[in-house]
Order: C-alpha cells, then sequence, then structure tokens
C-alpha cells in the first residue's frame, strides 16, 4: 500500500522542485518576462530581455528561442515600415499632374526594394500570423505597382 503512493509523491516533489527553480533562477525569470513582451507584440523589448536570460545561462532553451523569434519579428516589422514609408512616398508622387520618367524610375526602384525583402524574410510556426499576413499583403501590392510601372 505504501509504494502505491511512493511514485505520486515523488512525482509531486520533482514537480515543485523544477517550478521553484524555474521561479527563482534569475534566467528563466527574464524569459518568462521576455515570453510576455512578445506575445505582446513588444519585440524589441523581448529580444533584449531573451538576450538577458541568455548571457545568464545558456542552456536556456526559452530565451534561445524567445531571441531567434524576437528577431525574425523584428523584420517583419521593419518590412512593413518600410513599405509603408515608401508606398506613402509613391501616394506623394502620383499625386503630381503627370508623372515623369524619374518619377516612374524612383516608383520603380521602390517597388523592386520592397518586392526583393519579402523573399528575405522567413516565417516560422511561432511568428505572429498577423505579420506574416501583413507583410503578404504589402507585398502583393507592391508586385502590382512593379508590374504597372514597368509596362
Amino acid at each position: 500500500m505504501r509504494t502505491k503512493y511512493l511514485f505520486p509523491v515523488i512525482a509531486l516533489f520533482l514537480s515543485l522542485s523544477m517550478a521553484v527553480y524555474f521561479i527563482v533562477n534569475p534566467s528563466y525569470t527574464k524569459s518568462i518576462e521576455a515570453k510576455y513582451y512578445f506575445e505582446t507584440g513588444d519585440y524589441k523589448e523581448a529580444y533584449a530581455l531573451a538576450s538577458e536570460a541568455f548571457g545568464l545561462d545558456v542552456y536556456n532553451r526559452m530565451a534561445a528561442t524567445i531571441m531567434a523569434q524576437s528577431t525574425t519579428s523584428l523584420k517583419y516589422v521593419k518590412y512593413i515600415d518600410e513599405a509603408k514609408k515608401y508606398l506613402k512616398e509613391i501616394q506623394e508622387i502620383a499625386n503630381h499632374a503627370s508623372l515623369s520618367p524619374a518619377d516612374r524610375a524612383k516608383i520603380k526602384l521602390m517597388s523592386e526594394i520592397v518586392v526583393d525583402s519579402y523573399v528575405k524574410l522567413a516565417p516560422s510556426v511561432i511568428t505572429d500570423k498577423k505579420l506574416v499576413q501583413e507583410a503578404a499583403k504589402y507585398h502583393n501590392k507592391f508586385e502590382k505597382l512593379l508590374a504597372k510601372v514597368t509596362l
């Protein structure tokens, strides 16, 4: 009868020990905080905290994963911001009465930059789907714009 309860008691003790270690260890505490910032979309803060946690414990896989995912997400954010900036510039150029060959060349160059930059993005399973979809939306817009300007 005593052996019947021995395994569950040992398992509970080990689980509690691991939980206490996880909460008390500063590396994992920072990893949990980094995970929170990653989930809320603050990728810069998530990367900074995960990097700090990884510096404290290089075997902290949670920190390494958050660092990698934050880097990927930051690339998406940078791509989207760049696409928005170029789209705004193109709209300002399009407001002119007529497009000069220089304006067409400028629009073509900006479109090529955005289209080519999209190829370098590599989403993962953890990458926010909204970021991936928004980047794809801008990519499609600029592909269509490039096709119109190239004709």
